[in-house]
């Protein structure tokens, strides 16, 4: 858990509006493949559920809020991203959901790797196995 941690991007502020820029392997900390994003999540609902094996993932609330509640089957710690201009970095093995999802929010996601299902762990008790015999 000790890795995922918030990082503060770059802010330029200007009269005209503001820009925030990152670089891969300069900001956070692994080359960019693999950029989505979340959106019209309806209210009440969450999305994730899930863990990566080997994948490091960069997440931003480029509009609006939402929670990111990580797991590394011991301990749990909850996020509130609300600005643009920081992010949260999500190492391998990581039990990741998203709720508290406000009207427009758009969640991107910047990943390490090409989309490999191989790679997911979507049952929990699997993970929980699995990130047992990692300590």
């Amino acid at each position: 858990m000790e890795h995922c941690r918030k990082i503060d991007l770059p802010k330029i502020q200007d009269s005209r509006g503001n820009l925030t820029f990152l670089e891969g392997d300069a900001h956070i900390p692994f080359d960019i493949k693999r950029v989505y994003y979340l959106y019209d999540v309806p209210g009440g609902s969450d999305r994730g559920a899930h863990a990566h094996r080997n994948l490091h993932q960069f997440m931003i609330a480029m509009s609006g809020s939402f929670d990111l509640v990580l797991s590394d089957g011991v301990k749990e710690q909850r996020f509130h991203l609300n600005r643009s201009y920081f992010g949260i970095y999500i190492c391998p093995m990581m039990w990741r959901y998203l709720d508290n999802f406000s009207s427009g929010a758009v969640c991107l996601v910047l990943a390490s790797e090409r989309y490999d299902e191989m790679d997911y762990i979507r049952d929990h008790d699997q993970f929980l196995k699995e990130a047992a015999q990692l300590r």
